[in-house]
This record gives C-alpha cells, structure tokens and sequence, in this order.
C-alpha cells in the first residue's frame, strides 16, 4: 500500500461519511419524505389508528426494481461504507496513544498546526508522528491484503 494513497484516504473520511448519509437518505427514502419530515408526535384516532403502517426502508423486491442511477448510488454507498469500515478499523491497529490521537485528528480533517496545539507539541513533531505512523501501517500486511481486496473490487461507473 502506498503511503500516499493511505494518506489521502484518512483525509477523504469526513466527506466520505457525509456523502453515505446523503446517499443514503437518497437511496432508502420512500415516498418523498425523509425520516426528520414525519411527525412521529401525532396521535391518530379512529380507523387511521388501526390501518397497518408502512416500513421506512426498501424491502428486498423494492431494491431489486431500482433504476440504473439508484442502483449506481447504492454502488457507490456501498463502496463509500467499506472504505470507512477500512479507515476506523486501522484506528485499532494503532497502538501508540500519541499517534492514535493524531489518527483521529487526521480522521477529524485538523490541520498540523490544530493538532500540535492539541497534543502540546509542534507542527514539525506532528508531521513526524504521522509519517512514521503512516509508514508502519503501510507495512502492515494485513491492512495490506485489506486495501488490495477493496482497490481491486469492481467499481461502480
């Protein structure tokens, strides 16, 4: 794995979470209303009480008719959801406290400079501490084997 490429994928994570809540909301909203829409506080009396009440989320069948751009979106979600998977699961592989903080800054999208004034050090210890970090997970051959089976997946167009 190229230490750039890992770089650039830590750094991608803030967008990538907030592109899986708008694709999801994209892709499982039914009817028009996203869930903040309903009114979840309103009584209902009378035969509407009783009437069986939708699901919120697509069922199998529903998924399975989506047109070529809903079905590309859940493509690219479901790519966006394993890169993320990819990116928190490496935090375990950290055990240094002082670069488990500077992951999670990194994660965050903090500059060296928010950084070093957070852990108390400067902006050149940071960018130290984090190529040195980035140099051992790049050779970590799990993460390795990790990161080859998610590059090579066939990706959505």
């Amino acid at each position: 794995m190229d230490p750039k490429e890992l770089e650039n994928l830590i750094s991608d994570y803030r967008w990538m979470k907030r592109e899986v809540v708008r694709l999801d909301e994209l892709v499982f909203r039914i009817g028009g209303t996203s869930g903040s829409e309903r009114s979840f506080g309103v009584a209902q009396y009378g035969i509407e009480a009783t009437m069986p009440k939708g699901s919120s989320i697509r069922s199998r069948a529903e998924l399975d008719d989506l047109d070529n751009r809903e079905k590309k979106l859940l493509k690219r979600l479901e790519r966006y959801q394993s890169l993320i998977k990819f990116v928190e699961d490496v935090e375990d592989l950290i055990e240094e406290p002082k670069q488990q903080v500077i992951y999670s800054c990194m994660m965050e999208g903090l500059s060296y400079r928010a950084m070093g004034k957070h852990i108390g050090v400067s902006r050149e210890q940071v960018r130290r501490i984090r190529d040195e970090l980035i140099n051992h997970l790049c050779q970590n051959c799990h993460l390795c084997q990790s990161w080859h089976y998610l590059k090579y997946q066939k990706q959505p167009v």
